[in-house]
């Protein structure tokens, strides 16, 4: 029996109805969304109150990230306005989305990174794409300037964030947890660094809430690095500097939509540590055996914040009521940065291939 439904085909053949394209728009994906919507007894326990915590994990997506989501949109309305080439800056995801989705629809990639500040496994992504990757002296704000600049004069589609058909994409996800709960989560917390998921997220829940999809709109709260904070702080971050390398970025693109978002939803930007984050990366894998990557994790260390009333955190958990249903983006597999997780690993010991050996370990 052949299994064919819309779930199977991406987010623009599941929601086209929600999406800006029509029948001369070319789909171009790579069966994108359907994520998972995972329950997390243990955070759950963390936070009371009856509370129901789900982890959305956006690193099963083709490329490991959420930016699939965006990227197919941003690549298909590409082709159809008769692009053949397309250029984003990245601090890796992107770059490996954009590189995927035009190699899947046959035109030129076209990466910009920061020199020296790429997780090696979005950087291999990129080249394995068959992307022309170019690093910059300089960090992601540098790159996404010469972006502009280029698409200013060069007949190239820019597929960052600044191009809407990107969060267009990205709004999906919440439909999906619409779907799956039944109404919108009572709480929604997330990383930001260019402040593009967040936005993305906000406009998906207000377009099902104003179908009648949803009954509520959540609480938005967004969870900066401490290094790279230029929402929390109010300033742009001329050298943003954090272990989260997804969201090191010091003057994020949908910064107004991401802080709009935070406003009318009732929620607040609030910061992390590097060691918060990697401590909720293991936390997260060990015992609930999810592996997001850093920048993902920033999520996860935000709500350990907020359960822990002594850390002082921006949003006040007792304001959602008993029982409120909580989501977590993760929004990359911890597979792309693998480096930072290796320092987990401690020696390996090695054992004659014996019975009693191994058990002599292992006691």
């Amino acid at each position: 029996m052949v299994h064919n439904t819309l779930h199977d085909r991406g987010v623009i053949a599941r929601w086209r109805q929600f999406l800006p394209v029509s029948d001369a728009t070319p789909v171009i994906s790579l069966n994108e969304g359907s994520t998972p919507l995972i329950h997390s007894p243990r955070l759950s326990a963390i936070v009371g109150r009856g509370a129901e915590v789900y982890v959305k994990y956006e690193g099963l997506n083709p490329t490991g990230s959420f930016k699939d989501r965006g990227m197919t949109m941003a690549i298909s309305k590409a082709v159809e306005s008769g692009a053949k080439a397309v250029i984003c800056a990245s601090t890796g995801n992107t770059s490996a989305a954009a590189a995927a989705y035009a190699a899947r629809a046959g035109i030129t990639s076209i990466v910009l990174l920061p020199a020296g500040k790429i997780a090696l496994g979005k950087l291999a992504q990129a080249f394995m794409y068959g992307s022309k990757v170019v690093a910059i002296e300089g960090n992601f704000d540098d790159a996404l300037r010469l972006v502009r600049e280029i698409g200013e004069t060069e007949p190239i589609a820019i597929v960052n964030s600044i191009n809407p058909f990107r969060l267009e994409g990205q709004k999906t996800a919440a439909f999906e947890i619409i779907e799956t709960l039944g109404d919108a989560p009572d709480l929604h917390m997330i990383p930001v660094g260019n402040a593009g998921n967040i936005s993305a997220y906000w406009m998906g829940y207000r377009e099902f809430h104003a179908a009648g999809r949803a009954k509520k709109l959540p609480v938005m709260a967004g969870f900066q690095a401490a290094g790279s904070a230029p929402i929390f702080y109010n300033k742009v971050i001329e050298k943003p500097e954090t272990v989260a390398t997804a969201i090191r970025i010091g003057n994020p693109a949908s910064w107004d939509k991401a802080t709009v978002a935070m406003r009318d939803s009732g929620g607040t930007v609030d910061i992390v540590t590097d060691a918060e984050i990697l401590e909720a990366q293991f936390w997260l894998a060990k015992n609930e055996g999810i592996f997001v990557e850093p920048a993902s994790a920033a999520s996860i260390a935000g709500l350990m914040k907020c359960a822990d009333k002594s850390r002082g955190a921006a949003f006040d958990l007792s304001r959602i009521p008993e029982g409120a249903k909580i989501v977590c983006t993760v929004t990359g597999h911890g597979l792309k940065d693998p480096d930072v997780a290796k320092d987990r690993i401690s020696g390996i010991v090695t054992a004659h291939a014996e019975k009693g050996a191994i058990l002599d370990i292992i006691a």
